[in-house]
């Protein structure tokens, strides 16, 4: 039994099977991704999906499934399976897996009376490119084996459906064929190791339909252009390679690209080992440029996302560079949007007031990590440019308070993380002083006075003389001392007394506006009301705004978003300010909770952490199915207990 493996009592049943999902990348913008028994349930599966360029690199199914099929005594023996109206599941071929496992690539298991078949897949590293590698373990009489792809080319964001302009057509290549269906679409190559005959049998599959789609409210059929089969024999103990790829390749090498490719892979035997497979699918290098993309299948790269999972995603990684450029392109985007030279408000594209601060959390984790590569000295410019700007705001929507805080408010626009909007209105409009905002605002200006104020030309007797002020405005203006925690925002008279998890960053960051005496009761609180398996909720359950579970249409999601929902990125400041308390006395805790974590390695993606869950038990995965802001925050947990013991 492997670390992740699933067995067919639990496969077979499609409520359990179709709501865990698989996805691999290529670290070049292409993806494989669908359910454990191979049935899409999301516009956004596919076998090979790749960024075309000629589409601005947006990201287009190409390949959106491939059905295998194992013929023996001319019976055929379909192995696929694909959803059609009223719960119509055609064919049926998880009925045939017997074991579906992840050691190293998503591996599946089939039994077909005698026949017993394995099937791997892999994307290749930086290349358009899916490898399938079947391989028949037994067999006791002469078998053929096929190849059936079903092709989409269209955004990930559409359906596609049967229609006059799609161009059919397939020319030959070796052992394989190439189609283009549309233009300023590259062609697909699908070719094999093995010599096959290609059937011409082309036809449109209509009315596919994807589960997750319909239950998010969204359209859900398309149809599918089969051009038809590959057919072939197969030998007992022997292995076949089918690739899909945006080029022709030699199919005589594809053996041996399969094991160069599978020796590159970390085995996932461990929870860190997994979490550390995820951290590699989202570092993406494409044209010449490397970026952090915030979580698949739907985002890209987001500033704030960048900086709190860096320090965690590098925590144990040797190769350090690729993580630094992410950090130096994350800097040029904090010049361009936020600091200005002569910004003296909120710019029109500056949506989180947060993310220009949040860069010196990142610069003071790593620098912890790596005291080696004084990274405080290598960007102590751009810290400099950042409070320098930050004082500069003296009026306008964004301003710097009499207080020393800072305050952000423009009517109906959310301007922190917690930023859904529904029918033009925010969810959770947090005007004014905001609390995590001003906690790394102080956090931020203690960094300043540590590693910069010599260097940025300024007295530092004042900028310690703003410091401690900020110090003393924020726990009298956050500070319920009915409640014994923070307030969530601050506006005028105004003080939000709802408890959420936004605080967490004033009893955990490294330079604290509170006393030890405050970060334990703010803790306290936390663990008694937000705390879950899964992360912080974003609102207590006793609260009359709270929402534990997370459905419906994008509107109603959206609702429920911040208003209960559990978010693991936040545990690892629990983790943090909860060990910062109580020292290894804490630790056996904080191990509870990574425990929780590795169960659900096996959950809603595997070996992964979606971007948020149900507030209420069990806590189901939900939204994009890999964060890696979540990921980066579990890697830190694991690295903080190794550090306290």
């Amino acid at each position: 039994m492997t670390y992740l493996s699933l067995d067919k009592t639990k496969l077979v049943n499609l409520e359990y099977s179709l709501l865990r999902e698989v996805i691999r990348t290529n670290r070049a913008g292409s993806y494989s991704s669908t359910t454990v028994v191979g049935c899409n349930t999301r516009k956004y599966h596919g076998m090979l999906v790749c960024p075309i360029e000629h589409f601005n690199g947006g990201r287009f199914v190409l390949l959106s499934s491939l059905d295998i099929s194992l013929i023996q005594h001319q019976q055929v023996f379909n192995l696929g399976i694909h959803k059609y109206q009223g719960s119509h599941y055609e064919p049926k071929g998880h009925k045939y897996m017997t074991e579906f496992e992840m050691e190293v690539t998503p591996k599946r298991i089939y039994r077909v009376g005698g026949m017993l078949l394995s099937v791997e897949q892999l994307m290749v590293e930086s290349e358009e490119q899916v490898l399938l590698k079947v391989t028949l373990e037994d067999a006791h009489s002469p078998t053929l084996i096929r190849f059936k792809p079903f092709l989409a080319f269209r955004s990930i964001h559409d359906l596609t459906q049967q229609n006059m302009v799609a161009n059919t057509r397939y020319q030959n290549v070796e052992r394989g064929i190439k189609i283009k269906m549309y233009e300023g679409f590259p062609f697909l190559h699908m070719q094999t190791s093995k010599e096959n005959e290609f059937l011409a049998m082309p036809d449109w599959y209509r009315g596919i339909e994807y589960t997750k789609e319909q239950n998010r409210g969204y359209p859900f059929k398309e149809d599918l252009f089969s051009p038809g089969y590959f057919e072939m024999k197969i030998d007992k103990g022997e292995s076949i390679i089918f690739s899909a790829a945006t080029s022709e390749i030699k199919p005589n090498g594809l053996k041996a690209k399969y094991t160069r490719e599978i020796n590159k892979r970390i085995p996932r035997d461990t929870l860190l080992n997994n979490l550390l497979n995820s951290t590699e699918q989202f570092i993406q290098k494409r044209k010449g440029r490397i970026k952090l993309v915030a979580g698949y299948h739907w985002y890209h790269e987001r500033l704030r996302d960048t900086l709190v999972a860096l320090p965690g995603l590098m925590a144990y990684q040797t190769n350090r560079e690729p993580y630094l450029s992410i950090l130096d392109y994350a800097i040029e985007e904090i010049r361009r949007i936020y600091i200005a030279e002569n910004n003296i408000g909120l710019r029109p594209d500056a949506k989180d007031i947060d993310v220009p601060l949040w860069l010196f959390y990142t610069i003071q984790e790593i620098e912890h990590m790596f005291p080696e590569m004084d990274v405080c000295k290598k960007y102590s410019k751009v810290m400099i440019e950042i409070i320098q700007h930050y004082m500069r705001l003296k009026d306008g929507c964004v301003r710097i308070t009499e207080s020393g805080l800072l305050y952000a408010k423009v009517d109906g626009k959310p301007l922190t993380w917690m930023d859904a909007v529904v029918d033009g209105k925010p969810v959770t409009w947090r005007p004014g002083l905001a609390v995590e905002v001003n906690a790394l605002w102080y956090n931020a200006l203690c960094c300043f006075v540590e590693h910069c104020s010599k260097q940025a030309g300024v007295d530092p007797g004042d900028i310690v003389e703003l410091t401690e002020k900020v110090r003393e405005s924020f726990v009298n203006t956050f500070w319920n001392e009915e409640g014994g925690y923070l307030f969530d925002y601050v506006d005028g008279e105004y003080r939000d007394a709802a408890i959420r998890p936004n605080q967490v960053l004033a009893a955990s960051l490294r330079h604290s506006p509170l006393s030890t005496e405050q970060k334990k009761a703010v803790i306290d609180v936390l663990k008694k009301e937000l705390l879950t398996p899964k992360g912080l909720r974003t609102l207590s359950p006793s609260d009359p705004q709270y929402k534990g579970v997370i459905e419906g249409p994008q509107s109603q999601r959206d609702v429920a978003k911040h208003q209960g929902s559990v978010f693991p990125w936040l545990s690892a400041f629990f983790a943090d300010g909860y060990l910062s308390i109580h020292k290894r006395g804490g630790l056996p805790f904080i191990k509870n909770m990574i425990d929780d974590f590795e169960e659900e390695m096996g959950n809603h993606c595997i070996s992964t952490i979606s971007e948020y869950f149900n507030g209420t038990p069990p806590h189901l995965g939900k939204g994009a199915v890999s964060m890696a802001w979540n990921v980066a925050a579990v890697i830190k947990i694991i690295n903080l207990i190794e550090k306290y013991n």
